[in-house]
């Protein structure tokens, strides 16, 4: 068994570090079985070492792209600009295909399963609820060290060519000295362990708990008794809760559970609810290409399953506040906007969909034909048709958005 002896701290740039006393085991960045207070010692020298990194925009092909430039702490670690999708690249202009989610309150979101049943805390154990969990829009990163490595590979994101190039750059990174203390002297010799180190160090990072998941807004003070809420975000509460008006928390869950832990607000599903296209997306130019979520393109392992073509993941409200554009292709630009599709999609569809050359609502225009079968129908949408009464009010709109208020951050307030 590898341990970790008091003999072994040291301090390099000003972080802690410390490493097995026997060398790491052959061919890991890991240490193996690590007593309670080592753990917590690591893990506190791989979250200094990631969020170094995090903040590098060394680490990118164009030298000029942190992970912070599109996940802005200021931003409760999501977009700070208006474009639906970013870009990136070598040289800075490959555009993405997606909105950038935020990377707060991920850390207890489940590994992707196909069929998820509810615990017996939680819901009805019987009821197949789906798709659920995994991280990005299409739940096919499991855990944060996965999903970090997708942009550092991605060709329109940080654009590394392979491993060994983000390998090669931290080894001249000024934190270099910190990552082989952490993970062996040799570490940069063995460029996919020194890969997975890296991973490993950002996933930590994105697991801190003050950065990550502080459960600092005032909705989380208001269910601690510790703060108020006005008459209309009260309200906005109410419908956002109510089965027969938004409903919006059958999925976005809004309660504590039954352990106590504060609500995520995301039930972490995957569903289809046909956002409009977006022309501001270039990849929208080909007529013939649709981002069908959980059956492709940046997914591979559903191809072909149609049952899966149009299903996204459903991200949490938690500093939605914050964000200047909605859903999976940053569609909407304003908070009010969403609330107001959730509630018009089907009783006014022209005010959401463009029209056919013959007059006609070209309906679920970024969805084909032959998955809309796939579409939720749940309250909002329950089977309402054009022309029908919309389940909320605009002056209802307004209130489910003043709640939302009530959801950001206490340091994101002021932003």
């Amino acid at each position: 068994m590898t341990r970790w002896t008091s003999a072994a701290f040291a301090t390099l740039a000003g972080i802690a570090v410390l490493w097995p006393a026997d060398g790491l085991p052959a061919g890991s960045d890991s240490p193996g079985p690590l007593s309670r207070a080592e753990a917590f010692a690591r893990a506190a020298t791989l979250t200094a070492i990631g969020r170094q990194m995090f903040f590098d925009p060394s680490l990118s092909a164009s030298g000029k792209q942190a992970c912070s430039s599109c996940h802005d702490p200021n931003h409760a670690f999501g977009p700070a600009s208006a474009p639906p999708v970013e870009t990136g690249g070598p040289n800075l202009d490959q555009p993405g295909l997606r909105s950038v989610p935020s990377l707060r309150y991920l850390q207890a979101a489940p590994a992707f399963t196909e069929h998820f049943y509810d615990s017996e805390d939680e819901g009805d154990e019987s009821v197949d609820n789906g798709p659920t969990g995994g991280l990005t829009w299409d739940g096919r990163a499991d855990h944060g060290k996965d999903q970090a490595r997708i942009p550092l590979l991605s060709p329109f994101e940080m654009a590394n060519k392979d491993e060994g190039a983000v390998v090669a750059a931290l080894r001249k990174a000024p934190y270099a000295d910190a990552f082989k203390a952490a993970f062996g002297a040799d570490v940069f010799d063995h460029p996919q362990d020194a890969f997975d180190a890296a991973i490993e160090a950002l996933g930590t990072f994105e697991q801190s708990s003050a950065d990550f998941y502080p459960y600092s807004s005032r909705y989380d003070a208001f269910l601690a008794g510790k703060a108020q809420l006005t008459a209309q975000e009260l309200r906005g509460r109410a419908l956002f809760e109510d089965e027969a008006k938004g409903n919006c928390a059958s999925c976005h869950l809004s309660q504590p559970s039954n352990n106590g832990e504060p609500p995520q607000f995301t039930d972490y599903g995957l569903i289809a609810i046909a956002v409009p296209r977006n022309p501001a997306i270039p990849a929208n130019a080909d007529p013939n290409y649709f981002d069908l979520g959980l059956c492709g393109p940046l997914r591979t392992d559903f191809k072909g399953r149609s049952e899966y073509c149009g299903l996204f993941k459903t991200p949490t409200l938690r500093n939605v506040t914050l964000r200047k554009s909605f859903f999976h292709n940053g569609r909407f630009h304003t908070l009010r906007e969403a609330v107001a599709f959730y509630a018009s999609r089907d009783t006014d569809p022209g005010r959401w969909y463009p029209k056919n050359a013959d007059g006609t609502v070209d309906k679920f225009n970024d969805l084909p034909k032959a998955y809309r079968g796939n579409l939720n129908t749940d309250p909002p949408f329950n089977g309402r048709k054009p022309g029908d009464k919309p389940a909320l009010t605009d002056a209802e709109i307004d209130d489910i958005v003043a709640f939302l208020g009530t959801l950001t951050d206490a340091d994101q307030a002021g932003q």
